[in-house]
């Protein structure tokens, strides 16, 4: 139960061209292959809350969720960024623009962002 982020991403035209066609590389974060060929990208559930009523049952649950960017260059993880966000803001709400990094010891760069995402039950 959650966010059907990874469907709407993979059948995305410009995501495919920038993540690969067959498979998409975006990951269930923790999942990414081992030296795993980049330009890549992660996302997680980072929280949410069902939508609760007075009386009866949820009939939706919002998630929060992180998409985090991989790249050897600064350019290209900014591309993945775009495209993505582009693909999800038909779904869902980009919340949080996260910031970008390099890591000291891959040379990896990245790029985050949060969005918020209610699915029906």
């Amino acid at each position: 139960m959650t966010a059907p982020i990874f469907e709407v991403v993979a059948v995305d035209a410009a995501v495919r061209a920038v993540l690969g066609a067959g498979p998409v590389r975006f990951y269930l974060f923790g999942m990414a292959p081992q030296n795993s060929p980049l330009p890549y990208a992660v996302w997680q559930v980072v929280g949410g809350s069902p939508e609760n009523y007075l009386a009866g049952r949820p009939d939706a649950d919002s998630f929060t969720l992180q998409v985090d960017a991989y790249g050897d260059d600064p350019l290209i993880t900014r591309r993945i960024v775009e495209v993505l966000r582009d693909a999800i803001e038909l779904h869902a709400h980009i919340t949080l623009w996260l910031g970008e990094s390099q890591d000291p010891a891959t040379k990896r760069w990245r790029s985050s962002f949060r969005l918020d995402w209610i699915t029906s039950r």
